[in-house]
């Protein structure tokens, strides 16, 4: 099989790393999550040269830890923060009618209206729901793609989650939102998408330091070391920016879920949204995903201090999270219950706030004093607003020849494992009760840029969110990779 432009596969990767090598490329990103391959979009766009560099794979930090929600703002409406909430419901309907609709849907979100939920959280819910129902108007996002909150009756409440708890239930509000199939698909969307641009997205090379004109780098594979020469260079790592340029002030929080059996919670076709307790601005969301799970999140908690590899859930936050869902359901889940957890890092940008929840999710932009550029902050639904400022001051700073941004117009790609695979029972569920087949392991190595089972496991799929399903099909994958691998060459 020859590989199509936007494949990304180990041979295309060590051939584009050789002539990353030895040319000069017009913008150098650095970190593989959803700002990084963003901005290698948005540049790829422009007809500049890319090179991106990431040191372990697509999606291995906090892009692929996520609620997996492309939100229109409801909770920085509450804040007063009208800005970020009204940037949030524009870049939201891009994704949702341009640029993603293939991977978001419209997912209905219940605040119930019951004991443990005041009537100033309930008041305060409506309101913001309505508001943020303007702010899609402005944004004319169609009612098509997400209908206006209304109110619900009690039984409607209890058919769209079954586990809600009736006793003095009365109805709630029900709004909608958009819902990624999953977040780690998006940035390896984005990435293949740049790729079909022409730009290299190069795994497992890490940057070492960063200049006005380029990086030192290293080759985690096979451990060579070689410079990168860029006529501009872009650091998008996030929590670990700060490790590049320590005139970074970064700030990470831990935002932990958990994963739950849909049908312990009746299989519920809604979202369900809970205050904190004396909150009008925090919620808990047990959020529907495909397989037959349901995740509940988020925390907001300070993590000072070394940033992690991969950030872990704390047994405090597993079981705040439980009580928080337990205060509104008719029969309380246990931690025996909890099938997984996973906690990811924001990196927020220091302010001097007491609490991380009170940090601005603003991104920010700004010039090193090595030349470089640095852009972090934000959040996943407005990456592309992030990358198209970064590009801007890189063209700008750096003098470079390029055409405005288009990346508000462009569709991501939109291609399917069942057409593409090779391996034997290629439709076969890669395990028993597992919803991926052995098409889609196979296409993860020829076109999504997988070079390890762990790859696939935990970004390109999400099977290892629970232990037990990692163990089941741990042996299946590391055989279809190893195949895989071997007929690329």
């Amino acid at each position: 099989m020859i590989p199509s432009s936007s494949d990304l596969d180990a041979r295309r990767r060590r051939r584009e790393l050789e002539d990353a090598a030895v040319d000069t490329t017009d913008v150098l990103v650095v970190g593989g999550g959803i700002t990084g391959v963003g901005v290698a979009l948005d540049a790829a766009s422009r007809g500049l040269a890319v090179t991106l560099i990431e040191a372990e794979d697509l999606a291995f930090g906090t892009s692929r830890f996520s609620s997996k929600l492309v939100h229109g703002g409801l909770r920085y409406l509450a804040t007063g923060d009208v800005a970020t909430a009204r940037e949030s419901a524009r870049e939201r309907h891009l994704l949702m009618t341009v640029i993603a609709p293939h991977l978001i849907r419209p997912l209905p979100q219940l605040l119930p209206f019951r004991p443990g939920v005041t009537w100033r959280q309930r008041g305060a819910g409506a309101v913001g729901m309505t508001l943020g129902d303007l702010l899609r108007v402005e944004a004319r996002t169609p009612r098509s793609v997400l209908p206006a909150p209304r109110p619900v009756s009690a039984r409607t409440a209890q058919r769209l989650f079954p586990a809600l708890d009736a006793r003095g239930l009365r109805g709630g509000m029900l709004s909608y939102d958009g819902q990624l199939v999953d977040d780690a698909r998006l940035v390896v969307a984005v990435a293949r998408t740049a790729a079909g641009m022409g730009a290299r997205i190069l795994t497992r090379v890490r940057a070492e330091e960063l200049r006005a004109d380029g990086a030192s780098a290293v080759d985690a594979l096979t451990g060579e070391r070689f410079y990168i020469r860029a006529r501009s260079v872009i650091n998008a790592t996030g929590v670990w920016a700060g490790t590049l340029d320590e005139a970074i002030a970064v700030r990470p929080s831990r935002g932990t879920h958990i994963v739950l059996d849909a049908a312990d919670l009746g299989h519920p076709t809604a979202a369900l949204t809970v205050p904190h307790e004396g909150s009008i601005s925090r919620y808990v969301f047990a959020l529907p995903q495909r397989g037959g799970r349901v995740i509940v999140g988020l925390t907001d908690e300070d993590a000072p201090g070394p940033v992690p590899r991969v950030a872990q859930a704390t047994e405090p936050e597993v079981d705040f999270l439980l009580s928080t869902l337990n205060r509104v359901v008719t029969r309380p889940l246990t931690r025996a219950q909890v099938r997984g957890a996973f906690a990811g890092l924001r990196p927020l940008i220091d302010n001097g706030a007491d609490a991380t929840a009170d940090v601005s999710r603003r991104h920010l932009v700004a010039s090193a004093d090595a030349g470089f550029i640095n852009v972090l902050g934000g959040k996943l639904t407005t990456y592309r607003r992030m990358a198209e400022d970064a590009v801007d001051l890189a063209v700008r700073v750096r003098a470079l020849d390029a055409a405005p941004s288009r990346s508000s117009s462009l569709r991501l790609i939109d291609d399917h494992a069942a057409d593409r695979a090779e391996f034997a029972d290629a439709g076969d569920a890669v395990a028993e009760g597992i919803a991926v087949t052995r098409a889609e392991i196979e296409f993860a190595v020829r076109a999504e840029g997988a070079l390890t089972a762990e790859d696939v496991l935990d970004r390109r799929t999400r099977i290892g969110l629970v232990d037990a399903d990692r163990e089941r099909s741990q042996v299946a994958v590391e055989t279809i990779v190893a195949w895989t691998l071997a007929e690329i060459g």
